[in-house]
């Protein structure tokens, strides 16, 4: 039981930080052990990981979706369930389902109003910004809205890693409404805090937006 605690969050850490392969054996581990002594939670936890796999690797949200509505039928809203509803959302906007990961957004925030499970908040905000974005691309307002909530939130829970995801997505946003200056001062802000890191995926896109502001 202990092993198969310590594993999900192992793979939620590499989740985050964008290392695939490292999340596909650790979800492998996870279900493996989970289905021979009978661990049906984290059995459920394993398989959401390796959908989450395959949905970044072009498979679609069926299944995921699938995994989020078997898990969330206990009945019981508890921190996993938060976690996956991010991986759905994230799934749905890069696959192009935008109603359902709107309505996926909107779900979890109402859900963690009711049981102050607020942790990803920062990350559903954020999410629903890409989302409007991606639905409509020229009324960028609420999207915006979006991504300042999202910041608030990372700010006020000291939430570095959502308050760099927040201000990648209202920097993005930004240049292209050639607010270079601004994208750039927001997203120099919060990139320099991190001493260490700088391989991981949010990290590295950071870098990579700076160093285009910087020839804008």
């Amino acid at each position: 039981m202990s092993v198969a605690n310590a594993l999900p969050f192992l793979g939620a850490v590499q989740q985050l930080r964008g290392e695939l392969e490292d999340v596909q054996e650790v979800a492998d581990s996870t279900m493996e052990l989970s289905a021979a002594h009978g661990l049906p939670q984290w059995l459920a936890i394993g398989r959401m990981l390796s959908e989450w796999v395959r949905a970044e690797r072009g498979h679609g949200v069926a299944e995921l979706q699938s995994v989020v509505d078997d898990y969330r039928s206990r009945g019981k809203i508890d921190f996993w369930e938060s976690y996956f509803l991010t991986l759905l959302a994230a799934a749905c906007l890069k696959h192009g389902v935008i109603e359902d990961g709107l309505r996926t957004v909107m779900d979890a925030l109402e859900g963690a109003d009711q049981t102050g499970l607020q942790i990803y908040n920062a990350e559903f905000n954020r999410l629903q910004g890409e989302l409007l974005l991606a639905r409509d691309p020229a009324d960028a307002s609420q999207a915006e809205a979006s991504f300042n909530r999202a910041l608030v939130i990372a700010r006020s829970q000291n939430a570095k890693s959502w308050e760099l995801r927040a201000a990648l997505s209202l920097g993005r946003l930004w240049r292209r409404q050639g607010k270079r200056d601004d994208a750039r001062q927001l997203l120099r802000g919060i990139h320099d805090w991190f001493t260490e890191g700088f391989e991981t995926a949010d990290l590295r896109e950071a870098k990579m937006v700076l160093d285009e502001l910087a020839v804008d």
